[in-house]
């Protein structure tokens, strides 16, 4: 007889290395390395090499794999013209997802299995979709399209291309921090949504896309989202508390607050708390 599993709680669906949580313990690693050690001591670019690879890489490999993702941060004008007709008041996720599966029409992954197809495909993800986002981001609100600067860092380039500014070093290493904290998270739902794609061999931008899709939920990342909007509508500190009150009261959920997989508090928010 088969049993039932709400949100597939307690399902173990695959085996994996990439990361490990206790959320008894507020435990996060990536690739057995403790979260706040690459939070402190790592860079964005290193930590998805580790992700990718299971393991740090030597100064030379580290540099290849920078110069190989700036290489590719530009996308194409057909793609531009795609997110010009995308409506301004669109969700920025859904034009995301729109212009990640069509990157797949541009470099079609004919042999999804071959490792150098593989990495290729992860090069260009990664560069290119700071790319897309900041150009909608800008596009939206009549704002030219900035091109990527290739003697930029990652998150330099990133805050860059949305502000056509260069960021100071503290925002741009904040905002690096960010994304290491942001870059795996076990067996979620975007990952788990990814997976399945994966499963039937679709290329690597289909999988993306579908586990952007998957992203956009208020129950997953979307809940980023709907806290932004909670603190604009809230506006002052002093109607903090009231709100709050209210929502305990009610039994409604707090955008922002706990995590379903944490019985302590999480790991990132402490980290996140110190950049504050």
């Amino acid at each position: 007889m088969s049993n039932y599993s709400p949100g597939l709680a307690g399902v173990l669906a695959a085996r994996s290395k990439v990361s490990y949580l206790d959320g008894s313990k507020g435990l996060l690693e990536y690739r057995g390395i403790p979260i706040e050690t690459l939070a402190e001591k790592s860079s964005f670019i290193e930590t998805a090499y580790l992700l990718l690879f299971g393991n740090l890489p030597t100064p030379k490999q580290l540099k290849k794999f920078d110069d190989d993702i700036r290489t590719h941060r530009r996308i194409k004008y057909r793609i531009i013209d795609l997110i010009k007709c995308l409506p301004e008041s669109g969700h920025p996720m859904d034009a995301l997802q729109a212009a990640v599966a069509a990157l797949g029409m541009f470099y079609p992954a004919k042999n999804v299995q071959d490792p150098e197809i593989q990495y290729i495909s992860a090069v260009r993800l990664i560069a290119k979709l700071p790319t897309i986002i900041a150009a909608y981001a800008r596009l939206r609100r009549g704002d030219d399209h900035v091109q990527p600067r290739d003697d930029l860092t990652f998150s330099e380039n990133f805050l860059y291309m949305l502000t056509e500014k260069v960021p100071d070093k503290i925002m741009s290493e904040i905002f690096d921090t960010c994304l290491i904290l942001h870059a795996e998270h076990t067996m979620n739902a975007s990952t788990f949504s990814g997976l399945v794609t994966a499963s039937t061999l679709s290329d690597p931008y289909t999988v993306v896309s579908s586990a952007v899709g998957t992203l956009m939920g208020p129950l997953h990342g979307g809940a980023n989202e709907k806290v932004l909007s909670m603190l604009s509508k809230l506006g002052r500190i002093d109607k903090v508390r009231p709100y709050i009150e209210a929502k305990v009261k009610a039994n409604e959920k707090i955008m922002g607050l706990g995590h379903r997989v944490y019985k302590v508090k999480d790991p990132r928010a402490i980290i996140l708390q110190k950049l504050a």
